[in-house]
């Protein structure tokens, strides 16, 4: 599983925008006037939630998002265009008279909600002021989105599945509580337990809740259904295919607000981006793990999830391909860490590679070692090398505290590899000068350091190899 590149990625998002509202401060004292906890204010705060914050977590991996939905002429719907327009979303929004823009206030002390005040006037919005918005933006997105929190946008869902649907669009649905029914012709349904319990009624096991979901499948056309599981994670049933279970990724969890909104957001710009479903979901399981470890509705960032699939997969460190190591080096780059890059054999390890790759190491704050493969080794030193094979060796090195990410090259030189890395620093061992540092005028060019450092006298694998031959 990769993270893939959201650039070229665009969703519209049909459905029922808030505004979330967070009054932050500390508690002291407790009432005189009744036992409850009396909070200080001291900070309010506005996020976009509902079908707002799925397109702002589209957004937020770098995709493009569109939003069509209904807000009221107030300050809370002010406020929610301004927080949407500032995070670089299209928003098509039907301002009405008759409509408060629905508002969740949670009053907030040391990260914990201690009450929730909801505001809000729920009417059905008349699909002919939506059905136009459609006309002008299905034409130039890859698919759709129908965030359904159950406030009066899809009232009316099935002329915006048709006309998604007769376009060719793929349309995803994270529904409310009613029967799947509702969105016959969707592509995919991702109901919570609770919502398909209400849908589909209950069930004595998994086997009975997969078959009940395969009808649901078979007589609506949908093709799949995503359960969202909580802490038992996520089960992806497919038509005619055996289900998918997705464990939950194990973290502390402070808050599951939003954790819907983040998943559709993720399995729709995966999809638009060219994944497949079980790699979306997969991506989409990953990106829920991460925002349940925040407070509050929150979106996860395409950094982010990228560095959470690296850690999940192992490529936080040690052995990578160059395409893993250069989308490694952006992030680290993205938080400010300087990389040095070195070469080399590396045939058989000695006392003076140690210390070399520790004061390469000084110069930033991690390190990228590319080792020649055997058939360069054997080119560059001759008969019977190398003595270890590029596993081995890449292996040793793998095992250096030291030493970050090591990447192996088929080339005599790395000048390929320093090409598409763009190491902060490059760095050699040997007495010449930095002018003859293979590779030096590339990294100089744009910008980069190349330093010399000492090696070890009368430490060497050249020196090693002859010696074990004498003996």
């Amino acid at each position: 599983m990769k993270v893939p590149r959201f650039d070229d990625a665009r969703i519209l998002v049909v459905g029922d925008a808030m505004l979330d509202r967070y009054w932050h401060g500390d508690t002291r004292r407790v009432s005189a006037e009744a036992p409850i906890p009396v909070v200080d204010i001291d900070e309010i705060e506005d996020r976009p939630g509902a079908a707002a914050n799925v397109a702002l977590n589209i957004s937020s991996l770098g995709a493009t998002a569109v939003l069509i939905a209904a807000i009221g002429r107030d300050e809370a719907g002010r406020i929610l265009k301004s927080k949407l327009t500032a995070a670089g979303i299209s928003c098509q929004l039907v301002e009405m008279e008759n409509l408060s823009t629905t508002t969740k206030l949670r009053v907030v002390s040391r990260n914990q909600q201690l009450i929730r005040a909801d505001f809000e006037n729920i009417v059905a919005i008349d699909k002919e002021a939506i059905v136009p918005l459609l006309d002008t933006s299905l034409g130039d997105v890859d698919s759709v989105v129908l965030s359904d929190y159950d406030k009066g946008v899809l009232a009316d869902v099935q002329p915006i599945i048709q006309m998604a649907t007769s376009q060719k669009k793929p349309v995803m649905v994270d529904p409310k509580f009613r029967e799947l029914r509702a969105y016959r012709g969707a592509t995919l349904v991702k109901p919570n337990l609770l919502e398909l319990e209400h849908a589909i009624g209950s069930w004595s096991s998994e086997t009975e809740m997969v078959s009940k979901c395969q009808q649901v499948i078979a007589d609506i056309g949908l093709e799949a259904i995503l359960v969202t599981r909580s802490s038992e994670g996520m089960t992806l049933i497919r038509r005619n295919s055996e289900e998918v279970h997705f464990p939950a990724r194990t973290r502390e969890v402070y808050d599951v607000s939003g954790a819907g909104d983040t998943v559709i957001s993720t399995l729709a710009a995966a999809l638009a981006a060219g994944e497949t479903l079980l790699d979306a979901t997969g991506l989409a399981n990953l990106a829920a793990g991460l925002v349940v470890g925040h407070f509050g509705i929150t979106s996860v960032s395409g950094p982010e999830l990228r560095m959470e699939v690296a850690s999940q997969l192992g490529f936080d460190r040690g052995i990578m391909s160059a395409e893993q190591l250069m989308i490694t080096i952006d992030e680290a780059r993205s938080r400010g860490q300087k990389i040095v890059f070195t070469n080399g054999c590396f045939d058989i390890m000695h006392a003076g590679h140690v210390e070399y790759l520790m004061e390469a190491k000084s110069e930033g704050d991690l390190l990228v070692v590319a080792v020649n493969d055997d058939d360069s080794v054997h080119r560059l030193k001759g008969e019977g090398r190398p003595i270890n094979s590029l596993e081995r060796r890449m292996s040793m090195l793998a095992a250096l505290e030291v030493v970050d990410w090591i990447v192996g090259f088929e080339e005599d030189t790395p000048e390929d590899l320093l090409r598409k890395l763009k190491p902060d620093v490059l760095v050699k061992g040997g007495d010449y000068s930095v002018a003859q540092v293979v590779g030096g005028e590339i990294v100089q060019a744009y910008g980069g350091e190349v330093k010399v450092l000492k090696l070890i006298e009368d430490c060497s694998t050249s020196a090693l190899v002859e010696k074990i031959r004498e003996l």
